[in-house]
């Protein structure tokens, strides 16, 4: 069963920016794209284990720092033909907090 987690206030992430938390033991990358979506990944390239957190964001994707694996922040999947996946987490936001689930 998931749990619902109070982050930050949305304007606490840079808009094609990332913040990275912890809850547990697990790393996660939160990033706003242009358009004020925010999505929620494990930190962690499914490549070379490259923090995601430290990447390039466009559109709705992320490029990996370390080999420039493009992952899709909707789905967690690598693009074009590089082939792996990393975790994704369901995001809400309310009265200006975002929320992730685990």
């Amino acid at each position: 069963m998931s749990k619902w987690y109070k982050i930050t206030e949305v304007e606490n992430i840079p808009e094609m920016g990332s913040r990275k938390v912890e809850i547990g033991e697990t790393e996660i990358a939160i990033f706003k794209t242009r358009d004020g979506a925010i999505f929620a990944v494990n930190n962690v390239c499914p490549h070379k284990k490259g923090k995601l957190s430290e990447g390039l964001v466009h559109d709705k994707i992320v490029t990996c720092p370390l080999h420039n694996w493009e992952i899709d922040l909707k789905t967690g999947q690598a693009l074009g033909n590089d082939s792996g996946c990393t975790g994704v987490y369901e995001t809400r936001v309310e009265d200006n907090y975002l929320y992730i689930s685990i």
